[in-house]
């Protein structure tokens, strides 16, 4: 296998604030709490810290959707990188700002990168009262709200449900088998303490809950929070010695070959299939060898979408796969979404399915730790930009 770039670069440290959905300290206090458990974790000083990168960078709009950028934290930490960035939302989404800090360690512009990631949804649904519409945030429409908000569709919801739609009638998933994920996730939730909702629920309670927009119910659709997630990549030259073992990124994947949510030209799958690809395509591993995946739910369909896309199973084979939920569960064929995921832990926009990987590979998970001694983890983040990604602990 070729000496692909990432191949170089481990993560080193992970830092998480307090995840809320409840106002409270600032967007700012929030990320800065974040970053600077990230640096300690790895055992670094901040005069280390010679990178800097977040995704989308400041975007302090109504959504609450990225209230803080990379000039923020360089100067309230004082920090002097030698390359930063801030990665915009045409990319491999979330993922975009690890893959931005991967090829700059990779190029050897810079040793330690802090890379972050902070919403503040929840205090901006708070200041529109419970009523915040994504497509209305301004005086006029425009980009592609103007070709969904005259339909009604003011946040994503109605766009995926109705790939949720097509997908139901072409291969007969039922709402039974997509509860499973909801299910699954409010399981693991139970389990971690920093979750938002820790209360289990059933498949029924699942199908008592109201639907948003068929066939997507309440539980389906990921929970607005206040929170920052912070990582530190490492060269892993300058990894040995740091204090935890190094958690290689032995592939990633950011391909976008067609289809996807602005121009879709299969309504059962969002377009993952490329970055998926290309992912396994640079490493030797399978997809037998994952222990632990963790797997984008901004909506359970994605979910769907996602594990197809990375040959997990065929197409069409996700429902026979979650059956009851027991498979993906701690004790299951493949763990998913440990720490409960968006739809129960909180929305982090993929950020804490990549903290909640490291959590698994360093064995800190507690009473949601998966067994066996897991090594290899799967991450995804996205729908309209897509990421993917391996994380190795050797």
């Amino acid at each position: 296998m070729s000496e692909f770039p990432e191949k170089r670069v481990a993560i080193t440290g992970i830092g998480q604030s307090q995840v809320t959905r409840t106002p409270g300290s600032s967007a700012l206090r929030l990320t800065l709490d974040a970053c600077l458990a990230a640096i300690r974790d790895a055992g670094l000083e901040l005069s280390e810290i010679d990178g800097l990168v977040s995704y989308p960078g400041a975007q302090d709009n109504a959504t609450g959707f990225s209230p803080v950028g990379v000039q923020d934290v360089r100067l309230a930490l004082g920090l002097k990188p030698d390359w930063y960035a801030a990665c915009a939302m045409d990319s491999a989404a979330q993922m975009s700002a690890l893959f931005a800090a991967t090829h700059a360690l990779a190029a050897g512009f810079v040793r330690h990168v802090l890379v972050f990631r902070t919403s503040g949804e929840a205090s901006a649904r708070h200041r529109a009262k419970d009523a915040m519409n994504w497509g209305s945030g301004a005086p006029r429409v425009g980009d592609m709200w103007q070709w969904t908000v005259p339909f009604g569709a003011h946040s994503p919801a109605p766009w995926y449900a109705l790939y949720a739609q097509r997908y139901f009638h072409e291969y007969g998933l039922t709402s039974e088998r997509l509860g499973a994920i909801a299910v699954n996730g409010r399981r693991m939730a139970a389990r971690n303490p920093a979750a938002i909702y820790r209360e289990p629920i059933t498949l029924d309670d699942y199908l008592a809950s109201r639907v948003i927009a068929s066939p997507l119910r309440l539980y389906d659709c990921d929970v607005p929070v206040d929170g920052s997630t912070a990582f530190v990549l490492s060269r892993l030259d300058a990894a040995r010695d740091l204090r935890n073992p190094p958690l290689r990124i032995e592939a990633i994947g950011s391909a976008m070959h067609g289809g996807g949510k602005r121009a879709p030209s299969d309504l059962t799958s969002f377009g993952a299939e490329s970055a998926a690809a290309m992912m396994w395509s640079r490493t030797d591993l399978k997809p037998s060898d994952v222990d632990v995946a963790q797997i984008y739910d901004g909506f359970s369909i994605l979910t769907v979408h996602w594990l197809e896309a990375l040959r997990f199973f065929g197409k069409g084979e996700a429902g026979d796969f979650l059956g009851n939920g027991e498979r993906i569960g701690l004790q299951g064929e493949l763990p998913m979404n440990t720490g409960g995921g968006q739809l129960s832990a909180g929305r982090l926009h993929g950020f804490g399915h990549i903290h909640e990987a490291c959590v698994q590979l360093w064995q800190r998970g507690g009473q949601r730790q998966v067994g066996g001694d897991p090594r290899i983890s799967v991450v995804c983040n996205g729908s309209y930009g897509l990421g993917c990604m391996l994380l190795r602990r050797d």
